[in-house]
């Protein structure tokens, strides 16, 4: 289904960067975090653009993040909504595109609490939404249900039974119970012993912190990060995963009506930003997202090419780049 996207190859736009392997050195850059406007060189950094306009006329459509992007779990980012609204209306459809591990429509009454404008928005495709085929493969299970109740739409009407680490057949993991307070720790006795067993873990969210308001939680992909360490097979269809991006894909070709050229928008560096590179589609990162306290900590005049040090510490290269999400 990939291929049903065009890519805007570097051949194809070769006044833009293309983030890790190419640039220009006459090019200089603009960006604010906090009250400071900065300059600096490209080096190794993406485009950093000061606002969305500057490409948008270069795609059809945008594969958005959300938790980062355009709210932080308290409160949505009205310029980051009016950035995606602008480009629904004079460009293209924007897919939204999380590693929630509740089914899409499971989440959507979220960005009503938080007022997101349904002008930002076109479709919705989650974690959840490509991990449902993976869990409906292993049904009957028995599965050890891992994560909160509000998670527990993942599992309706695909026939599955569950049972703790002891007598599972696989594990199916959301994030904490509690993540207010839990830590990965407080599941090591009992994912040893499902290690120990051979148990599979089906990992519904690969993030593995997200902030909420300015509190940071951890998320399923810190549970699957321990898993791993102790020796435990873990498989993932989010962010950055290709089944999530092959449903996102077809989404847009659908609602394009024809094939087109996408563009990704992620605060995450090893989820959106690696996701993207690995199926050879441009990334702008929201610099000021998760990653934020990394770049910013490096100092006002460092923050340009502390972009492209962050992201080369991830393996990662991004096309552009701006602190926060406007047009």
């Amino acid at each position: 289904m990939r291929s049903l996207i065009s890519r805007l190859t570097f051949a194809e736009r070769q006044d833009v960067p293309r983030g890790g392997s190419s640039h220009r050195s006459d090019w200089r850059c603009a960006l604010t975090f906090g009250p400071w406007p900065l300059s600096c060189p490209a080096m190794n950094a993406p485009q950093i653009l000061a606002g969305l306009s500057q490409v948008a006329d270069r795609y059809d459509v945008l594969l958005c993040d959300v938790w980062g992007v355009i709210h932080n779990g308290r409160e949505s980012f009205p310029a980051a909504c009016e950035a995606l609204a602008r480009f629904q209306r004079e460009r293209g459809p924007v897919v939204l595109i999380s590693n929630s591990p509740r089914p899409s429509e499971a989440v959507k009454p979220q960005l009503v609490e938080l007022r997101v404008p349904d002008a930002a928005w076109t479709s919705f495709v989650t974690s959840g939404d490509a991990t449902r085929a993976l869990l409906a493969e292993r049904a009957p299970g028995p599965a050890w249900r891992i994560g909160p109740e509000r998670d527990d739409v993942l599992y309706e009407g695909l026939g599955l039974s569950f049972a703790g680490p002891d007598q599972a057949a696989f594990i199916a993991c959301t994030g904490p119970v509690d993540d207010d307070v839990e830590t990965p720790e407080d599941y090591r006795s009992d994912l040893d012993l499902a290690a120990s067993r051979g148990l599979t873990m089906i990992c519904a969210n690969p993030d593995r912190v997200v902030h909420r308001g300015d509190k940071l939680i951890y998320c399923g992909g810190a549970l699957a990060d321990l898993y791993a360490a102790l020796g435990g097979e873990v498989i993932m269809a989010g962010k950055p995963y290709a089944a999530i991006y092959d449903l996102c894909l077809a989404e847009g070709e659908r609602l394009l009506g024809r094939p087109g050229r996408a563009l990704c928008i992620g605060d995450g560096v090893p989820t959106d930003v690696k996701g993207a590179q690995d199926q050879g589609l441009d990334c702008l990162f929201i610099a000021g997202g998760i990653h934020g306290a990394e770049v910013a900590g490096a100092g006002v005049a460092a923050v340009g090419a502390r972009i492209g040090q962050v992201l080369a510490e991830h393996g990662a290269g991004a096309a552009f780049a701006m602190s926060s999400l406007c047009w």
